[in-house]
């Protein structure tokens, strides 16, 4: 039952958004149909709970990541999970997998459909029985090719007044960009010029929700998806939502009167739901959209990818440390998504405010040499600044300068993927990240899409007989980084909300303490970043406690000896 305090609540966050261009009679009109929506969702589900603990981890993958023949890859993906990722994950997030138009689905062309190659919403349903589902919400743009931007054309509904028009007179000098490209579209809109945003690209054109039916749309989608198992939205792109004349048209305060909107219909559902904000932003505007815990359940630690690979490429974990100390504590319920590979680029811009110029420009040199392409933002609609830096996790920590051989490249990916592992928060591993994959060139040269070098597609005979082989470079990868998860399952002190204490070794070590909720383990995660064997002071308290992930630590003189790269959990249990 739905109490007048939620109700109140509701219509708070509805006057928020809407107060200076609603009437007071449209708002209670539009807090009704939520309403009425919430009521008949719950009339045909029981209540039931998510349990978020040490084994929650996700893998991030397409839907087509494992393909063979024209069989459904959703359905294949299943197979391929339950024979070799189980044990490791409970956790799926698949990239959007509905009909679109370019970027990799991100420009999707109808909300409702699964892609006819991918398979069909009876494959989600299935895989969601006995795992947790996180699907992509696409909220701020849709495909110029989809029925909502024809109809939107036509004048007619669903789509009429969909999508973001604005005339001459918008003063746009302010606005913060995410690419390089002509940010407005000029259309003769019945016989009438108008300018349609793009924040991405030309084929994704941004969505009017200052039209309160568009976000009514997407109210509908998310029950769309719980009903056919989905329990995780990753609201993707959420920062460029809300645009006003003379601003910088991101992090808006109405954008995140939508996200405690959507958070609070999100509480008031039987079937418990998570919200995830993706905000590819600096520290404090990425932090900001946990709000007062009742915006972002889990919002991705989009810092820390960046920090991590320079940390192991230059040997020194200096900004690592300092990072980590500011970083706050989430609160009980909210986490960090902690990871270091994804479908896209290592985000540059979360580096601002961290990262000193000279330090930056160090780093892009560094990555370019392995590999890197770049992608760039605008700055004040002339300037360029990089936006990401587009390579693999494995060519990105492949050689550094001094290892230029990349002798030491097997010990500093496992090592870097032991830390998203341990550190505060859930890990979510990149499917390919799995398999030790390098940049996909070929694909690129095919596309021109600089993120395609990451975005590479398994057949899944070929990598089945990789994995085993036991001497493959594949099969090498998958067992190290399976290890890690399969320990990290059984461990209370790796918690999300388990408390975090960084410990400063020098800057040749990165190490940190994580203790059980309810205190009865304690955890010390120490890696050395050098490819130098380093020694340093261990308490005597901790020289008889069990090495999680390796051989009996090795103690010489009173001090700690580690190898290049190596990583240590010590458990006290």
């Amino acid at each position: 039952m739905l109490t007048e305090n939620f109700q109140k609540k509701i219509r708070s966050k509805l006057n928020n958004i809407y107060k200076k261009s609603l009437s007071k009679k449209d708002i209670n009109k539009f807090e009704d149909e939520i309403i009425q929506i919430i009521k008949n969702f719950n009339r045909k589900n029981l209540k039931r709970k998510k349990n978020i603990s040490e084994k929650t981890s996700l893998i991030i993958c397409y839907g087509d990541s494992i393909y063979f023949d024209k069989k459904s890859s959703i359905s294949l993906f299943k197979t391929f999970f339950q024979k070799k990722l189980k044990k490791y994950f409970n956790t799926i997030h698949f990239l959007p997998f509905y009909p679109s138009s370019s970027d990799s689905g991100f420009s999707v062309k109808d909300h409702y459909k699964i892609e006819k190659k991918l398979g069909s919403w009876s494959d989600i349903k299935k895989i969601s029985k006995s795992n947790d589902i996180m699907a992509d919400m696409v909220i701020n743009h849709s495909s110029a090719r989809g029925l909502w931007f024809r109809n939107f054309l036509k004048n007619k509904s669903p789509g009429k007044n969909y999508f973001l028009k604005i005339d001459s007179k918008f003063n746009t000098s302010k606005v913060v960009r995410p690419r390089d490209h002509k940010l407005l579209k000029k259309i003769n809109f019945f016989n009438k010029k108008e300018y349609l945003w793009r924040t991405f690209s030309s084929d994704q054109l941004d969505l009017n929700f200052k039209n309160p039916s568009v976000l009514l749309r997407f109210i509908k989608i998310m029950i769309n998806l719980i009903n056919h198992g989905v329990t995780i939205f990753r609201l993707d792109a959420i920062a460029y939502l809300w645009k006003e004349s003379g601003t910088k048209c991101i992090n808006l305060k109405q954008t995140h009167e939508i996200i405690k909107l959507l958070r609070q219909i999100s509480i008031s559902l039987n079937v418990e739901t998570t919200i995830v904000t993706e905000t590819n932003l600096p520290e404090k505007e990425n932090l900001s959209y946990f709000g007062k815990n009742d915006e972002a359940n889990w919002i991705y630690n989009f810092s820390l990818p960046p920090l991590l690979i320079h940390a192991f490429l230059f040997e020194n974990s200096s900004y690592l440390n300092q990072w980590s100390k500011k970083l706050p504590i989430a609160k009980k319920g909210n986490s960090y998504l902690n990871f270091i590979s994804s479908h896209d680029g290592i985000g540059i811009r979360p580096t601002e405010g961290i990262f000193k110029k000279k330090t930056l420009n160090n780093f892009l040199k560094r990555l370019k040499k392995n590999g890197s392409k770049f992608s760039y933002r605008k700055v004040k609609n002339k300037t360029k600044k990089v936006y990401e830096a587009n390579i693999t996790v494995f060519d990105a920590l492949k050689k550094s300068d001094t290892d230029s051989k990349g002798e030491f490249l097997l010990e500093r990916y496992v090592s870097a993927h032991s830390i998203i592992m341990s550190f505060e928060g859930i890990p979510a591993v990149y499917f390919n990240s799995l398999f030790g994959k390098s940049n996909d060139e070929a694909k690129y040269i095919i596309t021109g899409n600089k993120r395609d070098v990451n975005r590479y597609k398994w057949n899944y005979k070929s990598i089945s007989k990789k994995l085993n082989n036991k001497n493959s470079k594949q099969s090498i990868f998958f067992q190290k980084i399976s290890n890690l998860l399969s320990v990290r399952r059984k461990q209370k002190a790796f918690h999300p909300n388990a408390s975090r204490h960084i410990i400063n070794l020098g800057s040749k070590i990165f190490s940190f303490k994580r203790i059980s909720i309810d205190r009865k383990q304690t955890i010390i995660c120490i890696t050395n970043l050098s490819s130098i064997t380093q020694r340093t002071h261990l308490n005597k308290v901790y020289r008889n406690w069990n090495n999680l992930i390796g051989s009996k630590i090795e103690v010489n003189n009173k001090l700690l000896i580690l190898k290049p790269f190596e990583t240590i959990w010590l458990s006290n249990r």
